[in-house]
């Protein structure tokens, strides 16, 4: 059977597992502060166009996500996220758990919009009885979006200019963010999204790592004692070198960029299979997620042959279902999804 299920399912590119047996019998300091962690930091900020940005490597998004957002937030603060954002739906109220509440707004196509944004903030700083609420502490957004959507760079500037306007940092979740900056039509370089946002972290797990995020705070606004609350969350690994060895390596010649283009490469003629046969789109994703409405028969005649996931449902006899490509699906994948279409 071939797999469209997601795009963390596989191994490690082969330069990131050339880079660990390469270093497998060096003696590293602990907990992330040794040299190969530096060296891919240093990557990083380069690739970011910034010298002085903060780093911090976890292992992946869920505990990216907690960790993050209880660090920049106090007690009585929660996070503005439109209703159908990752941490709203996909991590099991992991946020909550730290005590922060999710303030959700309404999306368009998966994406939060500026003056919706605007609307709620206003209209909460003009509320009189706002003392007795939980105050929005923190904006986020993912790039590219669960419906595999992408913001522009005028609309990233739109919401970043309004969190600006009324003092809220900016946070995007990166999980997939290779695949949203090699998109096609995306207007949205790494550099550029790095000076529009307060913190972002580059996914890792899901873009040719066995596991890593790296969180980049951009403005040098970290929690001073940041190390501390990742130790709280149980989110130091011990053997740091192990994600700073597969930054390192994703972060050289400019792998990270290239596997990424890979899999939109692949999710486009994923995309064009289906469109020839007449397939219907729940919605128009240039990433590599794409959402097909599938009748329920037609959902049972492909799992014989394919993995996908249901995604929900449109009616009682049809299906939304996503088919994701990644770094590692090959030409052989899509000719054998062609064959299992029929």
């Amino acid at each position: 059977m071939i797999s469209f299920e997601c795009d963390y399912n596989n191994g490690a590119h082969p330069k990131v597992l050339e880079n660990l047996v390469r270093h497998n019998d060096a003696k590293p300091t602990p907990y992330g502060f040794d040299e190969f962690s530096e060296r891919a930091k240093h990557k990083i900020r380069e690739a970011c166009g910034l010298p002085d940005a903060q780093i911090f490597f976890l292992t992946g998004g869920t505990q990216t996500n907690a960790t993050t957002i209880d660090s920049m937030l106090y007690q009585y603060e929660g996070v503005i996220c439109v209703g159908s954002g990752h941490i709203n739906v996909h991590e099991a109220g992991a946020v909550e758990f730290t005590e922060h509440k999710i303030i959700t707004i309404p999306d368009t196509e998966g994406k939060m919009e500026a003056q919706t944004l605007d609307n709620y903030l206003d209209d909460f700083m003009h509320d009189g009885n706002k003392d007795h609420a939980v105050h929005p502490g923190l904006v986020y957004i993912t790039f590219p979006t669960e419906l595999g959507t992408l913001y522009t760079a005028k609309e990233l500037d739109d919401i970043y200019q309004v969190c600006q306007n009324y003092d809220i940092p900016l946070y995007i979740d990166g999980a997939r963010l290779g695949y949203g900056l090699m998109a096609e039509g995306s207007d949205v370089t790494l550099p550029y999204l790095a000076r529009h946002c307060d913190v972002f972290y580059i996914g890792g797990t899901k873009i040719g790592a066995l596991c890593g995020e790296a969180v980049v705070f951009t403005n040098r606004k970290a929690h001073k004692h940041f190390f501390s609350i990742q130790k709280q969350h149980g989110a130091v690994i011990a053997k740091g070198a192990l994600i700073g060895l597969q930054f390192e390596a994703l972060f050289s010649d400019n792998l990270y960029f290239k596997l990424s283009r890979h899999a939109i490469d692949m999710a486009m003629r994923l995309k064009e299979l289906f469109q020839k046969k007449g397939y219907q789109f729940y919605i128009d994703s240039p990433t590599n997620q794409q959402f097909l409405v599938l009748s329920n028969e037609e959902v049972t005649r492909l799992e014989q042959r394919v993995g996908f996931t249901h995604f929900g449902q449109t009616d009682h006899h049809h299906t939304i279902c996503r088919f994701v490509t990644s770094w590692a699906t090959t030409e052989e994948d899509i000719e054998q999804l062609r064959q299992a279409i029929g």
